[in-house]
């Protein structure tokens, strides 16, 4: 196999890695801006507390990587649980502005927090040795963490896609934001559902923090830094779209991996350019609500 060959190849992992990771972490603020109607600019936020939590059971505690993720998940969507109950009760009351401004400030509120607790460095998690090194394919190494992290991804995306479109649960939370008052009449507790759904985002933003820490390394601004790509994730797959996120996702992570290799000089605009021209032809992104 040429060398040139071996080298896409060997791109094409690493972005379909990348790209999930973007959809573990989006797919959270797909549900809460997409389905209910909320506009959370906190929301990579949560993938950083995930990430944090992660780094500091593992290195504070001693508890191992596989242990840790779930258990920093679950702290985060605890944390999510806590906070839609309190301040985001004031967000669902607010128009589009109102909530841009109060969970934008959240973002920053956390970003002082974490720089507090945790210092301005950057931080990564440590990788279980059954995690680390790669698999020889011929002339093609394949890294086994970015395998790992793409098939924990796929399943992920494959129960959620069922929990939303097959579950009682899923046809709640749908009713629950087209129809409140209803949905109260035939029995569904709906600050529940809303509840429910919130701290799931949370946690899949976490989630994709910690697994994707090698990816996307732990920092204070982490928040703030990567809420760009999440939006453009969200934006290009389409609001509301379970499908369209994960499609923009996969394809986002490949033109960004390739443009940074291929076209150095403007690798980091390729990612913006592509993003103009998708939506210049698909205005309500790749996969269109309903």
């Amino acid at each position: 196999m040429p060398n040139a060959l071996a080298t896409l190849i060997s791109l094409l992992i690493d972005s379909l890695a990348y790209g999930m990771t973007l959809f573990l972490i989006s797919v959270g603020l797909t549900i809460t801006l997409g389905v209910m109607r909320v506009v959370n600019l906190a929301h990579s936020t949560f993938a950083m507390i995930g990430g944090y939590l992660a780094l500091y059971l593992m290195q504070a505690q001693g508890v191992n990587f596989y242990a840790a993720v779930p258990l920093a998940v679950l702290g985060t969507m605890l944390v999510g649980a806590l906070l839609e109950r309190t301040l985001y009760r004031w967000v669902y009351r607010s128009n589009d502005l109102g909530q841009l401004l109060m969970t934008i400030g959240m973002a920053f509120i956390a970003t002082a927090i974490i720089k507090n607790l945790a210092g301005p460095q950057i931080q990564s998690l440590s990788l279980p040795a059954s995690l680390a090194g790669n698999w020889q394919l011929g002339p093609i190494d394949v890294s086994i963490y970015r395998v790992f992290l793409m098939a924990v991804s796929g399943i992920v995306a494959a129960l959620l896609w069922f929990s939303l479109e097959h579950t009682t649960f899923g046809a709640s939370l749908r009713a629950a934001v087209d129809n409140p008052r209803m949905a109260r009449c035939v029995g569904i507790n709906v600050p529940v559902v809303f509840a429910s759904t919130f701290a799931i985002g949370c946690g899949l933003a976490a989630l994709g923090g910690a697994l994707g820490a090698q990816l996307l390394p732990l920092e204070p601004y982490y928040g703030l830094k990567y809420l760009v790509l999440v939006l453009i994730v969200v934006a290009v797959g389409g609001l509301g779209s379970l499908r369209g996120s994960f499609y923009a996702a996969l394809l986002l992570g490949v033109l960004d991996t390739l443009g940074r290799y291929y076209v150095p000089a403007i690798g980091g605009f390729v990612i913006y350019i592509s993003v103009l021209v998708i939506l210049l032809l698909r205005p309500r992104g790749l996969v269109a609500p309903a």
